[in-house]
């Protein structure tokens, strides 16, 4: 059984917080390096890249990349899913994980919840699954942001590919202003 967290006010460290449309643009582009081509051969590039960084910890959001991962025997710390991939349900995953947690987080948003429950899986470090009931996709910036140095995150970009994010300090420095920016819910 999954456990749902509270929904307790939001701490000091995370606000709720809303996408503005005007920085929409600005998530256009991919965070990290593209691994362009079938989910065939991006899960090999996946692999050598894992391979030679050897991250302190290894996450994955959305349904599609994550699945085509999971296929690969590759083993994420971290899965964040949602049930849909590009806003059409799928089956659930079976990723085998030892803890599923779930949150809501709606489209376009990111919530206190959905970064507590992260906040908890990259202390827990060990095969978790969030369930997102509404978007997963924003919650890359929380982890970004989470994630020790050197940790690698992997996002799906539509019909191009996935990205690899290497965690930096100077890409938790531009989630951390990206995310001050977003406009904060009420």
């Amino acid at each position: 059984m999954p456990l749902k967290s509270d929904k307790k006010d939001c701490s000091e460290n995370w606000k709720e917080l809303t996408l503005p449309v005007n920085m929409r643009t600005e998530l256009k582009d991919p965070i990290g390096i593209l691994l362009s081509g079938e989910p065939s051969d991006t899960v090999k590039m996946l692999a050598l890249l894992l391979e030679e960084k050897q991250p302190p910890m290894f996450a994955v959001v959305g349904d599609f990349t994550a699945k085509n991962i999971l296929d690969a025997d590759l083993h994420p710390d971290i899965v964040v899913i949602d049930h849909r991939t590009m806003r059409v349900e799928v089956d659930p995953l079976e990723h085998g994980e030892k803890t599923v947690w779930e949150a809501t987080n709606p489209a376009g948003t990111i919530t206190c919840e959905a970064c507590k429950i992260l906040e908890n899986a990259v202390i827990l470090k060990r095969e978790v699954s969030v369930i997102v009931d509404g978007e997963e996709d924003l919650l890359v910036l929380p982890l970004i942001m989470l994630m020790p140095v050197g940790s690698i995150i992997i996002y799906g970009q539509p019909r191009e590919g996935m990205v690899a994010v290497e965690v930096i300090d100077d890409l938790k420095d531009w989630a951390r202003d990206f995310m001050n920016r977003m406009e904060e819910s009420k």
